[in-house]
């Protein structure tokens, strides 16, 4: 396949991707959001819908009034992040949603006196989120697969188990989890996949991924030799097939050989991919310490396997939250979409220059701010961060 046919690939599954969900949304969704408007008790004050106000996210009268230049900048980094180290793309999307732009705080207004509504904005930023991770990690698949960086085998036995978890829990959860309640265990899952890769970064945590470390030394190496203006070829040192059956497949990377078994990949996909379809994520954040913890690569194969497993989740997740009636603010989705563009096409450029432990450190200091705020803030009262 050519370069020119690949761009077309790509143009028709970004199309598919926003000019599917567009056509699937009938009536059903404004009449899902009409509902939740007349439901709630009508005034100013908070938790209240003032049917004078001017319209805001979702053109609920009174809503939040999202600066678009604030949201396409933050979009950018959605796309760096989740373009660099395959996770955090959902988790900073949803910090944007939930707490820089205050979804969080207005939908927690109606969690007594409007409860469909406080699901509408719910299932609405959940949504949102896996939107953005789904051109980022399109965007990233490509990029990396051409950089030699992804191993695809490895990425579709993950997005095969995935279809089944992706559909599977929008279906039974949508319009039935609270804002709150979304929260926490959001923050729960986020911290304790932060506290395994912190695990990772020890001298006990490396020495157990010997092949990841010699491969990832072999890479870094490649990248100062390139850097300081010498001539290396690594057309013959990305990922390498070498043999694959039911049970086993094996590739090389950099010279290191790498093996894992696609069955327990399939079981994997479906189990991140229930996880991250709940929290309305891209479950990177769960395929990254997957990727280095089981299968056991280093974190510059992780990011590509990661994104094209996480694609793969997006579009069947997309599907079932727009069938069940779910609902996004399209102005605001299309300016974030650019953003994520700019920010996953800079991306991969950029990660090759980092060496492979300060990847997984940016994940875990990522990990512990987000995984205990959200935390916090699901259980508790108490707040690190604003929204």
């Amino acid at each position: 396949m050519n370069y020119g046919v690949k761009k077309w690939w790509i143009v028709c599954i970004v199309a598919i991707m926003v000019i599917s969900p567009i056509l699937l949304a009938g009536t059903a969704q404004a009449d899902k959001l009409s509902d939740a408007i007349s439901k709630a008790p009508q005034g100013k004050a908070g938790g209240q819908i003032d049917p004078a106000a001017p319209k805001g996210y979702l053109g609920i009268p009174g809503g939040p009034d999202i600066n678009l230049i604030l949201a396409f900048c933050w979009a950018i980094w959605v796309g760096w992040i989740f373009s660099t180290v395959g996770a955090f793309g959902g988790v900073m999307a949803g910090v944007g949603h939930i707490t820089i732009f205050g979804l969080g705080k207005y939908a927690g207004t109606f969690k007594t006196t409007a409860p469909p509504m406080n699901k509408v904005i719910t299932d609405s930023v959940r949504m949102s989120n896996q939107f953005l991770v789904g051109l980022s990690a399109l965007i990233t698949s490509f990029n990396y697969y051409r950089m030699g960086r992804l191993v695809l085998p490895l990425g579709v036995a993950l997005g095969v188990g995935s279809i089944v978890g992706s559909y599977l829990v929008p279906w039974l959860t949508a319009g039935k989890v609270s804002f709150k309640e979304y929260q926490g265990w959001f923050g729960i899952f986020v911290l304790a996949l932060g506290c395994l890769m912190l695990y990772e970064t020890t001298p006990g945590g490396q020495a157990k991924k010997k092949k990841a470390k010699q491969a990832a030394e072999a890479f870094e190496d490649v990248m100062r030799r390139q850097k300081c203006g010498e001539d290396v070829d690594t057309c013959e040192l990305g990922v390498k097939a070498q043999s694959i059956t039911m049970t086993r497949f094996t590739f090389t990377f950099y010279g290191v050989e790498f093996s894992f078994n696609p069955m327990y990949a399939i079981l994997g996909g479906f189990v991140i991919a229930c996880v991250s379809a709940f929290l309305g994520v891209g479950g990177g954040f769960m395929l990254v310490p997957f990727l280095t913890s089981i299968a056991g690569l280093p974190m510059y194969l992780s990011a590509g396997t990661s994104a094209f497993a996480v694609l793969i989740g997006m579009i069947t997740s997309l599907f079932s939250y727009f069938m069940q009636g779910v609902i996004v603010h399209w102005s605001l989705i299309g300016t974030e979409l650019i953003g994520i563009i700019v920010g996953s096409v800079i991306g991969p450029k950029t990660s090759k220059y980092i060496p492979d432990i300060w990847l997984k450190r940016l994940f875990v200091v990522l990990a512990f701010l987000v995984g205990i705020d959200y935390t916090l803030k699901g259980f508790t009262t108490i707040k690190l961060l604003p929204g």
